[in-house]
């Protein structure tokens, strides 16, 4: 089994694909008007509007309503990216130290969804992710 894509349904398509181009650096592969993807080595982030939920099950899923979720990023150095974006997203917190051994940052897309930046610091997590 490979690990393929994270997809969130979006009110205002448009916004969280830019906030996620904006976050990525990478533009976004509008496979349909209601439907976009933003291909990374590992997997992609898919965003479909309110409108395809129904192509599966009527109110199976809804916009703007996660609070569980944290979508994660890994980057070669996370202050930067935090320098780079501060002043576009939603900040819920600056860069930090985590017991785990990862410095990260976390924002919010324009619908209320978490997403965190890290880098792994200490030798253990730089091992586990294979980044020494």
């Amino acid at each position: 089994m490979k690990f393929a894509s994270i997809r969130l349904i979006a009110r205002d398509i448009k916004a969280v694909v830019g906030f996620y181009e904006e976050v990525t650096g990478k533009r976004a592969d509008w496979l349909a008007p209601v439907f976009a993807e933003i291909v990374t080595p590992t997997a992609a982030v898919a965003v479909g509007s309110a409108e395809t939920v129904a192509l599966f099950k009527e109110g199976s899923a809804e916009p703007a309503a996660n609070r569980t979720a944290i979508i994660e990023f890994q980057v070669t150095d996370v202050d930067a990216e935090f320098a780079r974006l501060k002043g576009q997203v939603e900040v819920v917190h600056e860069p930090k130290n985590l017991p785990w051994g990862n410095r990260a940052v976390q924002f919010r897309d324009p619908e209320g969804t978490l997403v965190s930046l890290y880098t792994p610091v200490t030798d253990a997590a730089k091992q586990r992710f294979g980044s020494r």
